[in-house]
């Protein structure tokens, strides 16, 4: 009996001693009512002498939302190069004969997430003749080849990467929205659709007006219009599936709403959009148009000789980069967590979000940095079963800062807060503004943020998670921005 009080009295103790030596804005935060029950990580390191400034919890493996891109863009950029460009290539089998293709027209993808996207375009609210701009080469290439009838189809051959354009542990609500994108070895228009609609009064169904580019889903609308601002509603969906759900609230008495869904099938709907383009150019197809999936699914698939035409290139990777970590781009994220498994040892024939996994885990092993505290499932950190821990997070942010060949790339595709992307109203008017380039993820009671803070000449990593607090996370991000200028305002 008494061991076991001199036992209590020591962890009683021991937290006594660790309560007191926890920084008071750090304290300040956890006493809130809205963190009874929450989850807190924290761990500040001087990156150049790796002397940790602050920590709480700091080994506590939390779910990082999109702070997980982090992970991702560090290991491509390493792996990859910064100036790595994502190809895609247009090719034929079978025999050219008088201007007569007696085979198949392929669109050979490598992965590329910017083909026809918004963020290298003029508009990045809706569809626009900009992100079609890529297929004007391509026709001009079958020209210059006198292609002038195909007895085949256009097919489009995504087999760079596997069919598992999800992953298996997202959750279905994020399936068919905009977020939740696949990633396939060929991706168009970020993958997504706009989706126009019209509202009356409050408790009327909402009317599907058009959706672009036209895809002719069916819809199941339970749309509805109520008295409020913006819409809580959902795209829902699986991938390959021509059906949508349309569920949730719209504001009403709108002539014009517009929301963003997935392409169930981009690669084939490529294929389908380039067979249309160059019918309009009065270019014969004889047959529709299909896809490595489709083909290989009805045994029709064959690995011919192909003769090259032209090849498309990606913006170099360090613009996908920043794209990434300023608008928290998911698709962009797991495309290029995939890209980075074609280096995979492994035996399986073509890369997916296990083997990109893989190879990031052995980059992390290479550099020497422990990833015991990484729990991975995707790219983007879309996922709810990713974890990570503060040092875990603060190590690879160190590494990068001092070892990296590619650290300036890397550090200045953080956004700046107070300034910049998804940052760009945190910290704002607060004496870190213009000091800190972050990266923040937020989801359903999850706020998390990671980068670094320059302070007195110093350069700090700095990583921050909270997971099931009780508050609205508007609050939560302000009560967060309050605590980190409390512990920098020395």
């Amino acid at each position: 009996m008494r061991k076991k009080i001199i036992t209590l009295s020591y962890l009683i103790l021991s937290f006594s001693a660790l309560v007191a030596q926890t920084p008071l804005p750090i304290r300040q935060l956890l006493q809130a009512d809205y963190m009874q029950g929450a989850s807190f990580s924290l761990k500040a390191v001087e990156v150049k002498t790796g002397t940790t400034l602050y920590q709480y919890e700091e080994e506590r493996e939390l779910i990082p939302a999109s702070v997980m891109k982090l992970v991702t863009t560090a290991t491509a950029l390493e792996l990859l190069g910064e100036e790595y460009r994502f190809p895609t290539s247009l090719s034929y089998d079978g025999e050219l004969r008088d201007g007569i293709l007696h085979g198949n027209l392929y669109i050979e993808g490598s992965g590329d997430p910017t083909l026809g996207s918004t963020h290298f375009s003029s508009d990045r609210t809706r569809f626009t003749a900009d992100q079609l701009a890529f297929l004007s080469p391509w026709v001009e290439a079958i020209r210059q080849a006198g292609i002038r009838e195909i007895r085949g189809a256009v097919v489009a051959d995504e087999s760079y990467f596997d069919l598992e354009g999800i992953s298996p542990r997202w959750l279905w609500e994020d399936l068919g929205n905009y977020y939740g994108a696949g990633s396939y070895g060929l991706n168009v228009f970020d993958n997504l659709f706009y989706l126009t609609l019209s509202t009356g009064n409050v408790g009327s169904r909402a009317t599907v007006l058009s959706e672009e580019p036209v895809m002719h889903l069916h819809y199941r609308n339970a749309l509805t219009a109520a008295a409020i601002t913006t819409d809580s509603a959902f795209i829902q969906g699986a991938p390959f599936s021509q059906e949508r759900s349309l569920t949730g609230l719209l504001p009403a008495n709108r002539s014009r709403y517009v929301l963003k869904g997935d392409i169930p099938d981009p690669p084939h709907f490529l294929a389908q959009l380039f067979a249309d383009r160059l019918r309009g150019e009065g270019i014969t197809i004889s047959e529709a148009a299909s896809s490595w999936r489709l083909l290989t699914q009805s045994g029709r698939w064959n690995g011919q000789k192909r003769t090259p035409l032209t090849t498309t290139y990606s913006p170099m990777l360090r613009e996908i980069i920043r794209v990434i970590n300023h608008r928290s781009h998911n698709l962009y994220a797991d495309a290029c967590l995939k890209a980075v498994g074609v280096s995979d040892s492994s035996h399986q024939p073509r890369s997916s979000f296990e083997k990109g996994i893989h190879r990031t885990q052995q980059f992390l092993r290479e550099k020497g940095i422990d990833d015991h505290a990484l729990w991975m499932h995707d790219g983007s950190g879309l996922s709810p079963f990713d974890k990570l821990s503060a040092t875990f997070l603060t190590d690879l942010l160190c590494y990068m800062a001092t070892q990296s060949p590619v650290s300036d790339t890397y550090i200045h595709s953080l956004p700046t807060a107070g300034r910049e992307g998804s940052v760009a109203n945190f910290l704002r008017g607060t004496p870190l503004e213009n000091k800190t380039r972050l990266k923040s993820g937020s989801m359903s009671r999850v706020k998390a943020y990671a980068g670094y803070i320059q302070k007195d000449g110093k350069q700090y990593a700095i990583a921050l998670f909270v997971n099931n607090y009780s508050c609205e996370g508007r609050d939560m991000t302000r009560a967060l921005e309050k605590m980190l200028v409390g512990l920098f305002a020395f």
